[in-house]
Protein backbone atom coordinates (compact mmCIF):
# COMPACT_ATOMS: atom_id res chain seq x y z
CA UNK A 1 0.00 0.00 0.00
CA UNK A 2 1.37 3.62 -0.97
CA UNK A 3 2.41 5.29 1.91
CA UNK A 4 -0.05 8.44 3.49
CA UNK A 5 2.75 10.77 3.15
CA UNK A 6 3.33 9.86 -0.24
CA UNK A 7 -0.13 9.98 -1.31
CA UNK A 8 -1.03 13.18 -0.05
CA UNK A 9 2.13 14.33 -1.93
CA UNK A 10 0.80 13.14 -4.98
CA UNK A 11 -2.53 14.64 -4.54
CA UNK A 12 -0.53 18.23 -3.64
CA UNK A 13 1.79 17.75 -7.07
CA UNK A 14 -1.64 16.95 -9.02
CA UNK A 15 -4.39 19.44 -6.71
CA UNK A 16 -4.17 21.85 -9.71
CA UNK A 17 -6.36 19.92 -11.92
CA UNK A 18 -6.00 19.33 -16.03
CA UNK A 19 -4.68 20.83 -18.51
CA UNK A 20 -7.54 22.94 -19.55
CA UNK A 21 -7.31 22.15 -23.20
CA UNK A 22 -9.35 19.39 -24.90
CA UNK A 23 -7.12 17.12 -25.58
CA UNK A 24 -7.51 13.27 -24.78
CA UNK A 25 -3.96 13.35 -23.50
CA UNK A 26 -4.59 16.85 -22.11
CA UNK A 27 -4.37 17.61 -18.39
CA UNK A 28 -3.14 16.80 -14.55
CA UNK A 29 -5.57 15.31 -12.61
CA UNK A 30 -6.15 13.79 -8.52
CA UNK A 31 -6.02 10.19 -8.69
CA UNK A 32 -9.29 8.71 -7.45
CA UNK A 33 -8.62 6.04 -5.20
CA UNK A 34 -11.96 6.35 -3.22
CA UNK A 35 -15.23 3.91 -3.51
CA UNK A 36 -18.58 5.23 -4.24
CA UNK A 37 -20.77 6.25 -1.69
CA UNK A 38 -23.41 4.07 -0.98
CA UNK A 39 -26.83 5.13 -0.19
CA UNK A 40 -30.38 6.39 -2.13
CA UNK A 41 -29.72 9.93 -3.71
CA UNK A 42 -31.98 12.56 -2.41
CA UNK A 43 -34.56 13.59 -5.25
CA UNK A 44 -34.45 17.25 -6.82
CA UNK A 45 -35.95 19.96 -4.15
CA UNK A 46 -35.47 17.05 -1.11
CA UNK A 47 -33.04 17.49 2.08
CA UNK A 48 -30.24 14.64 1.51
CA UNK A 49 -29.15 11.69 3.77
CA UNK A 50 -25.74 12.55 5.23
CA UNK A 51 -24.02 9.48 6.55
CA UNK A 52 -20.75 8.60 8.21
CA UNK A 53 -18.30 7.78 5.86
CA UNK A 54 -14.82 7.01 7.16
CA UNK A 55 -14.03 4.46 5.13
CA UNK A 56 -13.27 7.15 1.60
CA UNK A 57 -10.29 9.05 3.55
CA UNK A 58 -9.49 5.33 4.46
CA UNK A 59 -9.28 4.21 0.82
CA UNK A 60 -7.66 7.29 -0.39
CA UNK A 61 -4.75 8.11 2.03
CA UNK A 62 -4.97 5.64 4.67
CA UNK A 63 -6.73 7.44 7.33
CA UNK A 64 -8.67 10.61 7.89
CA UNK A 65 -6.79 13.81 9.32
CA UNK A 66 -6.82 14.27 12.59
CA UNK A 67 -10.08 16.12 14.07
CA UNK A 68 -12.07 15.55 11.20
CA UNK A 69 -15.24 14.02 10.70
CA UNK A 70 -16.34 12.73 7.06
CA UNK A 71 -20.17 12.38 5.68
CA UNK A 72 -21.02 11.68 2.36
CA UNK A 73 -24.84 12.04 0.93
CA UNK A 74 -25.76 11.79 -2.83
CA UNK A 75 -28.34 14.21 -4.82
CA UNK A 76 -30.41 13.42 -8.11
CA UNK A 77 -30.38 16.24 -10.58
CA UNK A 78 -32.48 16.43 -14.14
CA UNK A 79 -29.84 15.21 -16.54
CA UNK A 80 -31.18 17.41 -19.30
CA UNK A 81 -31.04 21.17 -17.19
CA UNK A 82 -31.98 23.20 -20.30
CA UNK A 83 -33.63 26.22 -17.78
CA UNK A 84 -33.21 26.71 -14.57
CA UNK A 85 -35.91 24.38 -13.36
CA UNK A 86 -34.52 21.82 -15.14
CA UNK A 87 -37.96 21.64 -17.20
CA UNK A 88 -36.59 20.46 -20.75
CA UNK A 89 -37.53 18.41 -24.11
CA UNK A 90 -34.76 16.69 -25.31
CA UNK A 91 -32.34 13.94 -24.49
CA UNK A 92 -32.56 13.10 -21.27
CA UNK A 93 -35.53 15.08 -20.10
CA UNK A 94 -37.04 13.44 -16.93
CA UNK A 95 -33.88 11.48 -16.02
CA UNK A 96 -31.35 11.62 -13.36
CA UNK A 97 -28.04 11.79 -13.05
CA UNK A 98 -26.73 11.23 -9.14
CA UNK A 99 -24.09 13.42 -7.76
CA UNK A 100 -21.60 12.79 -4.89
CA UNK A 101 -21.01 14.81 -1.94
CA UNK A 102 -18.69 14.36 1.19
CA UNK A 103 -18.32 16.98 4.04
CA UNK A 104 -15.22 17.20 6.32
CA UNK A 105 -16.46 19.24 9.40
CA UNK A 106 -13.75 19.85 12.28
CA UNK A 107 -14.36 19.15 15.70
CA UNK A 108 -12.77 22.45 16.35
CA UNK A 109 -15.44 24.14 14.08
CA UNK A 110 -16.97 27.85 16.03
CA UNK A 111 -18.99 30.60 14.64
CA UNK A 112 -19.88 28.94 11.49
CA UNK A 113 -20.27 30.63 8.42
CA UNK A 114 -21.40 27.87 6.28
CA UNK A 115 -19.68 25.57 3.83
CA UNK A 116 -16.90 25.90 1.31
CA UNK A 117 -17.72 24.00 -1.67
CA UNK A 118 -14.34 22.74 -3.66
CA UNK A 119 -13.80 21.70 -7.59
CA UNK A 120 -10.39 21.22 -8.13
CA UNK A 121 -10.53 21.58 -12.02
CA UNK A 122 -10.47 19.03 -14.72
CA UNK A 123 -13.04 18.46 -16.32
CA UNK A 124 -12.35 15.16 -14.65
CA UNK A 125 -10.96 15.26 -11.48
CA UNK A 126 -12.94 14.51 -8.35
CA UNK A 127 -14.10 17.24 -5.90
CA UNK A 128 -14.48 14.15 -3.04
CA UNK A 129 -10.94 13.15 -3.44
CA UNK A 130 -10.14 17.07 -2.97
CA UNK A 131 -12.00 18.48 0.13
CA UNK A 132 -10.41 14.93 1.68
CA UNK A 133 -6.84 15.89 0.90
CA UNK A 134 -7.31 19.74 1.56
CA UNK A 135 -8.84 18.35 4.70
CA UNK A 136 -5.09 17.71 6.28
CA UNK A 137 -4.13 21.30 7.09
CA UNK A 138 -1.05 23.24 6.06
CA UNK A 139 1.56 20.69 6.89
CA UNK A 140 0.55 18.70 3.73
CA UNK A 141 -0.72 21.49 1.40
CA UNK A 142 -4.17 21.93 2.51
CA UNK A 143 -6.43 24.37 3.88
CA UNK A 144 -5.45 27.05 6.65
CA UNK A 145 -6.77 26.01 9.92
CA UNK A 146 -8.89 29.28 10.41
CA UNK A 147 -11.17 28.63 7.33
CA UNK A 148 -11.57 24.69 8.31
CA UNK A 149 -12.32 26.22 11.88
CA UNK A 150 -15.06 28.19 10.21
CA UNK A 151 -16.72 25.92 7.22
CA UNK A 152 -17.34 22.76 6.04
CA UNK A 153 -15.26 21.62 3.33
CA UNK A 154 -17.82 19.77 0.64
CA UNK A 155 -16.53 18.19 -2.34
CA UNK A 156 -18.69 16.94 -5.19
CA UNK A 157 -17.75 14.69 -8.00
CA UNK A 158 -19.36 16.65 -11.16
CA UNK A 159 -21.98 14.91 -13.59
CA UNK A 160 -19.81 11.90 -15.30
CA UNK A 161 -17.33 12.42 -12.82
CA UNK A 162 -15.98 9.44 -10.47
CA UNK A 163 -18.93 8.53 -8.28
CA UNK A 164 -21.35 10.86 -10.19
CA UNK A 165 -22.91 8.72 -13.05
CA UNK A 166 -19.84 8.63 -13.96
CA UNK A 167 -19.23 7.99 -18.05
CA UNK A 168 -16.70 5.93 -19.02
CA UNK A 169 -16.14 4.73 -22.97
CA UNK A 170 -12.42 5.03 -23.27
CA UNK A 171 -10.01 1.67 -23.14
CA UNK A 172 -7.24 1.14 -20.93
CA UNK A 173 -5.62 0.25 -24.12
CA UNK A 174 -6.76 2.86 -26.18
CA UNK A 175 -5.53 5.32 -23.16
CA UNK A 176 -2.31 3.40 -23.00
CA UNK A 177 -2.33 4.37 -26.79
CA UNK A 178 -2.75 7.85 -26.92
CA UNK A 179 -0.39 8.77 -23.79
CA UNK A 180 2.60 6.44 -25.50
CA UNK A 181 1.93 8.06 -28.88
CA UNK A 182 4.41 10.86 -30.15
CA UNK A 183 3.41 14.01 -29.22
CA UNK A 184 4.81 15.47 -32.62
CA UNK A 185 3.62 12.86 -35.40
CA UNK A 186 5.50 14.36 -38.14
CA UNK A 187 4.89 11.88 -40.64
CA UNK A 188 1.58 12.21 -42.78
CA UNK A 189 1.74 8.16 -42.08
CA UNK A 190 2.15 8.70 -38.41
CA UNK A 191 -0.51 11.66 -38.21
CA UNK A 192 -2.74 9.77 -39.77
CA UNK A 193 -2.74 6.55 -37.79
CA UNK A 194 -3.10 9.66 -34.45
CA UNK A 195 -6.24 10.98 -36.45
CA UNK A 196 -7.62 6.89 -36.82
CA UNK A 197 -7.05 6.52 -32.90
CA UNK A 198 -9.26 9.66 -31.61
CA UNK A 199 -11.67 9.04 -34.43
CA UNK A 200 -12.19 5.49 -32.41
CA UNK A 201 -12.39 7.01 -29.28
CA UNK A 202 -14.94 9.17 -30.35
CA UNK A 203 -16.73 6.42 -32.08
CA UNK A 204 -16.86 4.21 -28.75
CA UNK A 205 -18.12 7.21 -26.64
CA UNK A 206 -20.89 7.64 -29.29
CA UNK A 207 -22.20 4.72 -29.07
CA UNK A 208 -22.29 4.20 -25.80
CA UNK A 209 -23.70 7.52 -24.84
CA UNK A 210 -25.55 8.73 -28.41
CA UNK A 211 -27.51 11.98 -28.40
CA UNK A 212 -26.98 12.10 -24.36
CA UNK A 213 -22.96 13.28 -24.67
CA UNK A 214 -23.82 17.07 -25.01
CA UNK A 215 -25.56 16.56 -21.02
CA UNK A 216 -22.31 16.89 -19.70
CA UNK A 217 -21.39 20.27 -20.78
CA UNK A 218 -19.96 22.60 -18.41
CA UNK A 219 -23.51 24.51 -18.22
CA UNK A 220 -25.77 21.47 -17.03
CA UNK A 221 -22.78 21.31 -14.03
CA UNK A 222 -22.80 24.80 -12.80
CA UNK A 223 -26.72 24.17 -12.84
CA UNK A 224 -25.83 21.07 -10.45
CA UNK A 225 -23.67 23.59 -8.59
CA UNK A 226 -27.07 24.92 -7.38
CA UNK A 227 -28.28 21.73 -6.38
CA UNK A 228 -25.43 21.58 -4.24
CA UNK A 229 -25.96 24.88 -2.75
CA UNK A 230 -29.29 24.00 -1.82
CA UNK A 231 -28.24 20.37 -0.26
CA UNK A 232 -25.70 21.97 2.07
CA UNK A 233 -28.18 24.47 3.31
CA UNK A 234 -26.68 27.51 2.14
CA UNK A 235 -28.27 30.68 0.91
CA UNK A 236 -25.56 31.66 -1.31
CA UNK A 237 -22.57 29.76 -2.45
CA UNK A 238 -19.00 29.86 -1.22
CA UNK A 239 -17.23 28.67 -3.29
CA UNK A 240 -13.06 27.63 -4.55
CA UNK A 241 -11.91 26.73 -8.03
CA UNK A 242 -9.21 25.58 -9.19
CA UNK A 243 -8.12 25.70 -12.84
CA UNK A 244 -11.33 24.00 -14.98
CA UNK A 245 -12.97 24.93 -11.74
CA UNK A 246 -12.72 28.65 -12.72
CA UNK A 247 -14.71 28.13 -15.60
CA UNK A 248 -17.34 26.09 -13.69
CA UNK A 249 -17.76 28.70 -10.91
CA UNK A 250 -17.68 31.54 -13.42
CA UNK A 251 -20.63 30.04 -15.23
CA UNK A 252 -22.57 29.73 -12.00
CA UNK A 253 -21.99 33.66 -11.22
CA UNK A 254 -23.67 34.13 -14.49
CA UNK A 255 -26.25 31.82 -14.33
CA UNK A 256 -26.92 32.75 -10.36
CA UNK A 257 -25.47 35.99 -9.19
CA UNK A 258 -28.16 36.79 -6.38
CA UNK A 259 -27.27 33.42 -5.05
CA UNK A 260 -23.31 33.84 -4.76
CA UNK A 261 -21.49 34.99 -1.62
CA UNK A 262 -17.91 34.65 -2.41
CA UNK A 263 -16.01 32.60 -5.32
CA UNK A 264 -12.53 32.10 -5.39
CA UNK A 265 -11.87 31.38 -8.98
CA UNK A 266 -7.48 30.48 -9.20
CA UNK A 267 -5.85 29.16 -12.21
CA UNK A 268 -8.51 30.85 -14.27
CA UNK A 269 -9.38 29.80 -17.56
CA UNK A 270 -10.04 32.43 -20.15
CA UNK A 271 -13.83 31.31 -21.27
CA UNK A 272 -13.83 33.56 -24.41
CA UNK A 273 -10.84 31.66 -26.02
CA UNK A 274 -11.93 29.00 -28.64
CA UNK A 275 -10.19 26.04 -29.37
CA UNK A 276 -7.35 27.33 -31.58
CA UNK A 277 -6.94 30.44 -29.28
CA UNK A 278 -6.90 28.11 -26.06
CA UNK A 279 -4.40 25.82 -27.25
CA UNK A 280 -2.10 28.04 -28.60
CA UNK A 281 -1.85 29.82 -25.31
CA UNK A 282 -1.03 26.19 -23.58
CA UNK A 283 1.55 25.92 -25.68
CA UNK A 284 2.92 29.13 -24.89
CA UNK A 285 2.60 28.72 -21.04
CA UNK A 286 3.99 25.28 -21.03
CA UNK A 287 7.44 26.69 -22.99
CA UNK A 288 7.56 29.40 -21.05
CA UNK A 289 7.50 27.08 -17.88
CA UNK A 290 10.00 25.24 -19.07
CA UNK A 291 12.33 27.57 -20.00
CA UNK A 292 11.90 28.65 -16.33
CA UNK A 293 13.17 25.11 -15.17
CA UNK A 294 15.55 25.25 -17.70
CA UNK A 295 17.34 28.20 -15.96
CA UNK A 296 16.69 27.05 -12.91
CA UNK A 297 18.76 24.10 -13.93
CA UNK A 298 21.59 26.15 -15.27
CA UNK A 299 21.79 28.08 -11.54
CA UNK A 300 21.08 24.70 -9.58
CA UNK A 301 23.75 22.17 -11.33
CA UNK A 302 23.74 20.43 -7.80
CA UNK A 303 20.05 19.65 -7.99
CA UNK A 304 20.16 19.27 -11.49
CA UNK A 305 21.68 16.42 -13.04
CA UNK A 306 20.72 17.24 -16.19
CA UNK A 307 22.27 20.97 -16.12
CA UNK A 308 23.65 22.53 -17.78
CA UNK A 309 21.38 22.34 -20.85
CA UNK A 310 18.47 20.48 -19.48
CA UNK A 311 16.28 21.67 -22.26
CA UNK A 312 19.10 19.61 -24.52
CA UNK A 313 18.62 16.82 -22.16
CA UNK A 314 14.90 16.53 -22.51
CA UNK A 315 14.95 17.19 -26.09
CA UNK A 316 17.26 14.47 -26.49
CA UNK A 317 15.58 12.04 -24.93
CA UNK A 318 12.35 12.42 -26.38
CA UNK A 319 14.42 11.81 -29.65
CA UNK A 320 15.55 8.87 -28.35
CA UNK A 321 12.37 7.13 -27.16
CA UNK A 322 11.04 7.96 -30.41
CA UNK A 323 13.94 5.08 -32.08
CA UNK A 324 14.79 3.29 -29.15
CA UNK A 325 12.64 3.42 -26.12
CA UNK A 326 13.83 1.95 -22.52
CA UNK A 327 12.21 -0.67 -21.57
CA UNK A 328 11.38 -0.81 -18.25
CA UNK A 329 9.83 -3.58 -15.95
CA UNK A 330 7.16 -6.18 -17.11
CA UNK A 331 8.63 -4.86 -20.92
CA UNK A 332 7.08 -1.47 -20.69
CA UNK A 333 8.29 1.03 -22.89
CA UNK A 334 9.06 4.59 -22.09
CA UNK A 335 8.03 5.68 -25.33
CA UNK A 336 8.41 9.79 -26.40
CA UNK A 337 4.73 10.15 -25.45
CA UNK A 338 5.38 8.85 -21.99
CA UNK A 339 8.32 10.72 -21.20
CA UNK A 340 6.57 14.41 -23.29
CA UNK A 341 4.18 13.42 -20.17
CA UNK A 342 6.89 13.34 -17.21
CA UNK A 343 7.51 16.54 -18.48
CA UNK A 344 3.72 18.25 -18.73
CA UNK A 345 3.35 16.69 -15.26
CA UNK A 346 6.42 17.67 -13.57
CA UNK A 347 5.80 21.63 -14.41
CA UNK A 348 2.55 21.37 -12.73
CA UNK A 349 4.64 22.23 -9.68
CA UNK A 350 8.07 23.84 -9.19
CA UNK A 351 8.77 21.01 -6.55
CA UNK A 352 8.55 18.63 -9.59
CA UNK A 353 11.22 20.49 -11.41
CA UNK A 354 14.36 18.33 -9.73
CA UNK A 355 12.17 15.50 -10.04
CA UNK A 356 11.79 15.67 -13.54
CA UNK A 357 15.77 16.37 -13.84
CA UNK A 358 16.27 13.28 -11.83
CA UNK A 359 14.16 11.20 -14.10
CA UNK A 360 15.61 11.97 -17.33
CA UNK A 361 19.30 11.56 -15.95
CA UNK A 362 18.16 7.86 -15.07
CA UNK A 363 16.66 7.18 -18.34
CA UNK A 364 19.82 8.34 -19.67
CA UNK A 365 21.06 5.39 -17.68
CA UNK A 366 18.42 2.58 -18.77
CA UNK A 367 15.77 3.10 -15.86
CA UNK A 368 12.51 4.68 -16.79
CA UNK A 369 11.21 4.10 -13.59
CA UNK A 370 10.67 7.49 -12.48
CA UNK A 371 9.59 8.86 -15.91
CA UNK A 372 6.86 6.37 -15.59
CA UNK A 373 5.89 7.74 -12.06
CA UNK A 374 5.61 11.09 -13.13
CA UNK A 375 3.75 10.76 -16.55
CA UNK A 376 1.49 8.09 -14.47
CA UNK A 377 0.56 10.05 -11.94
CA UNK A 378 -0.47 13.07 -14.55
CA UNK A 379 -2.87 10.38 -16.51
CA UNK A 380 -4.12 8.73 -13.16
CA UNK A 381 -3.15 5.65 -14.69
CA UNK A 382 -2.13 2.33 -11.91
CA UNK A 383 0.26 -0.01 -11.49
CA UNK A 384 -2.02 -2.55 -13.52
CA UNK A 385 -2.73 -0.72 -16.42
CA UNK A 386 -5.79 0.05 -15.88
CA UNK A 387 -7.18 4.39 -15.48
CA UNK A 388 -10.22 5.98 -13.59
CA UNK A 389 -12.55 7.55 -15.72
CA UNK A 390 -10.96 10.79 -15.24
CA UNK A 391 -10.14 11.62 -19.20
CA UNK A 392 -13.47 10.40 -20.76
CA UNK A 393 -14.96 13.37 -18.10
CA UNK A 394 -12.19 15.23 -19.70
CA UNK A 395 -13.17 14.64 -23.30
CA UNK A 396 -16.63 14.44 -22.82
CA UNK A 397 -17.04 17.97 -20.99
CA UNK A 398 -14.80 19.69 -23.27
CA UNK A 399 -15.92 18.45 -26.78
CA UNK A 400 -19.37 19.49 -25.22
CA UNK A 401 -18.59 22.88 -24.60
CA UNK A 402 -16.73 23.95 -27.31
CA UNK A 403 -18.13 24.94 -30.79
CA UNK A 404 -14.96 25.70 -32.85
CA UNK A 405 -13.99 22.99 -34.42
CA UNK A 406 -10.89 22.93 -37.25
CA UNK A 407 -10.30 20.69 -40.29
CA UNK A 408 -7.57 17.64 -39.77
CA UNK A 409 -5.79 20.06 -42.46
CA UNK A 410 -5.86 23.20 -40.42
CA UNK A 411 -4.47 21.34 -37.55
CA UNK A 412 -1.30 19.72 -39.58
CA UNK A 413 -0.79 23.26 -40.49
CA UNK A 414 -0.63 24.40 -36.75
CA UNK A 415 1.32 21.82 -36.25
CA UNK A 416 4.33 22.73 -37.77
CA UNK A 417 3.82 26.40 -37.40
CA UNK A 418 3.94 25.95 -33.56
CA UNK A 419 6.61 23.76 -33.73
CA UNK A 420 8.75 27.11 -34.71
CA UNK A 421 7.33 29.20 -32.11
CA UNK A 422 6.74 26.58 -29.17
CA UNK A 423 9.03 23.69 -30.12
CA UNK A 424 9.09 21.22 -27.47
CA UNK A 425 4.47 21.72 -27.16
CA UNK A 426 3.34 23.41 -29.71
CA UNK A 427 2.92 20.25 -31.94
CA UNK A 428 1.74 18.33 -29.28
CA UNK A 429 -1.23 20.98 -28.34
CA UNK A 430 -1.92 21.32 -32.05
CA UNK A 431 -2.79 17.76 -32.74
CA UNK A 432 -4.35 17.35 -29.35
CA UNK A 433 -7.38 19.48 -31.00
CA UNK A 434 -7.97 15.89 -32.46
CA UNK A 435 -10.10 14.72 -29.50
CA UNK A 436 -12.93 17.18 -30.27
CA UNK A 437 -12.59 17.54 -33.69
CA UNK A 438 -13.36 13.66 -34.02
CA UNK A 439 -15.61 13.75 -31.23
CA UNK A 440 -19.47 12.90 -32.03
CA UNK A 441 -21.62 14.75 -29.47
CA UNK A 442 -23.46 17.87 -30.48
CA UNK A 443 -22.18 20.88 -28.68
CA UNK A 444 -23.25 23.09 -26.05
CA UNK A 445 -21.28 26.04 -25.48
CA UNK A 446 -21.62 27.74 -22.04
CA UNK A 447 -22.22 31.41 -21.28
CA UNK A 448 -19.76 34.13 -21.30
CA UNK A 449 -20.80 37.59 -20.24
CA UNK A 450 -21.01 39.68 -17.12
CA UNK A 451 -22.33 38.36 -13.56
CA UNK A 452 -24.33 40.93 -13.03
CA UNK A 453 -25.58 41.57 -9.69
CA UNK A 454 -22.91 39.19 -8.50
CA UNK A 455 -20.86 40.49 -5.28
CA UNK A 456 -16.45 40.88 -6.27
CA UNK A 457 -15.62 37.51 -7.32
CA UNK A 458 -11.65 36.96 -6.61
CA UNK A 459 -9.55 35.79 -9.29
CA UNK A 460 -5.92 33.97 -8.38
CA UNK A 461 -3.46 33.93 -11.23
CA UNK A 462 0.32 32.64 -10.89
CA UNK A 463 3.10 34.58 -13.27
CA UNK A 464 4.68 30.55 -14.11
CA UNK A 465 1.42 28.81 -14.57
CA UNK A 466 2.20 26.48 -17.51
CA UNK A 467 -1.85 25.05 -17.84
CA UNK A 468 -3.51 28.43 -17.25
CA UNK A 469 -1.19 30.89 -17.85
CA UNK A 470 -1.44 34.26 -16.15
CA UNK A 471 -2.83 36.09 -19.48
CA UNK A 472 -6.11 34.39 -18.82
CA UNK A 473 -6.28 35.92 -15.13
CA UNK A 474 -7.43 39.42 -16.25
CA UNK A 475 -9.62 38.06 -18.91
CA UNK A 476 -11.60 36.17 -17.15
CA UNK A 477 -11.83 38.86 -14.19
CA UNK A 478 -12.87 41.82 -16.61
CA UNK A 479 -15.38 39.48 -18.42
CA UNK A 480 -17.20 38.74 -15.36
CA UNK A 481 -16.73 42.64 -14.78
CA UNK A 482 -16.78 42.12 -10.63
CA UNK A 483 -13.54 40.24 -10.71
CA UNK A 484 -10.49 41.42 -8.41
CA UNK A 485 -6.93 40.36 -9.75
CA UNK A 486 -5.21 38.67 -6.99
CA UNK A 487 -1.31 37.90 -8.72
CA UNK A 488 1.14 35.34 -7.35
CA UNK A 489 4.65 35.88 -8.86
CA UNK A 490 5.41 32.17 -8.68
CA UNK A 491 5.51 28.68 -10.78
CA UNK A 492 3.58 25.70 -11.26
CA UNK A 493 -0.20 25.86 -11.96
CA UNK A 494 -2.51 27.68 -9.11
CA UNK A 495 -1.48 29.41 -5.63
CA UNK A 496 -3.93 29.01 -2.98
CA UNK A 497 -2.79 28.30 0.08
CA UNK A 498 0.87 27.95 -1.19
CA UNK A 499 2.27 31.29 0.45
CA UNK A 500 1.26 33.88 3.41
CA UNK A 501 0.49 36.50 1.89
CA UNK A 502 -1.71 34.64 -0.76
CA UNK A 503 -3.33 32.34 2.26
CA UNK A 504 -3.82 35.73 4.02
CA UNK A 505 -5.62 37.66 1.24
CA UNK A 506 -7.77 34.23 0.09
CA UNK A 507 -8.71 33.88 3.84
CA UNK A 508 -9.73 37.36 4.73
CA UNK A 509 -12.03 37.37 1.77
CA UNK A 510 -13.76 33.69 2.53
CA UNK A 511 -13.92 34.49 5.71
CA UNK A 512 -15.01 38.45 6.48
CA UNK A 513 -15.75 39.03 2.06
CA UNK A 514 -12.72 41.03 2.56
CA UNK A 515 -11.72 41.80 -1.03
CA UNK A 516 -8.27 42.54 -1.73
CA UNK A 517 -7.09 45.71 -2.38
CA UNK A 518 -6.93 46.61 -6.44
CA UNK A 519 -2.98 45.02 -7.81
CA UNK A 520 -2.09 42.96 -5.22
CA UNK A 521 0.36 41.27 -5.89
CA UNK A 522 2.52 38.54 -3.44
CA UNK A 523 6.01 37.38 -3.95
CA UNK A 524 7.15 34.09 -4.91
CA UNK A 525 9.05 33.30 -1.35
Amino acid sequence: MTRFSDRIRRARLTLAGFAAAVVVTAGCTLPAFAPRTEGEAAAPGTTPSWHDCPEVPNELVGRGAPGMRYECARIAVPRNRGTATGATAGPGAGERFEIALIRARSNKQHDRIGSLVINPGGPGASGVDTAVYLSFGPAFGGLPAKVTDRFDIVGFDPRGVSRSSPVKCISDADLDASFGYDPDPESQASFDEFVALNRRIGQSCGHRYGNQLPLYATEQAARDMDAVRAAVGDEKLTYLGYSYGTLLGATYAQLYPQRVRALVLDGAVDPQQKLIAGSESQAKGFERAFDNFNRWCAANAGRCPIAPDARGAVTSAIDKARVSPVRGTGGREATSGWVFYAVISSLYTESGWQELARAIDRLQGGDPTDVFKLADAYAGREDDGTYSNLFDANLAVNCADETEKPTRERIRQLQSQWREKYPLFGPALAVGMLGCVEWPGQRDPYPTGKAVGAPPVVVVGTTGDPATPYEQTAALASMLGVGRVLTWEGEGHTAYPQTACISAAVDAYLISLTVPREGLRCPAR
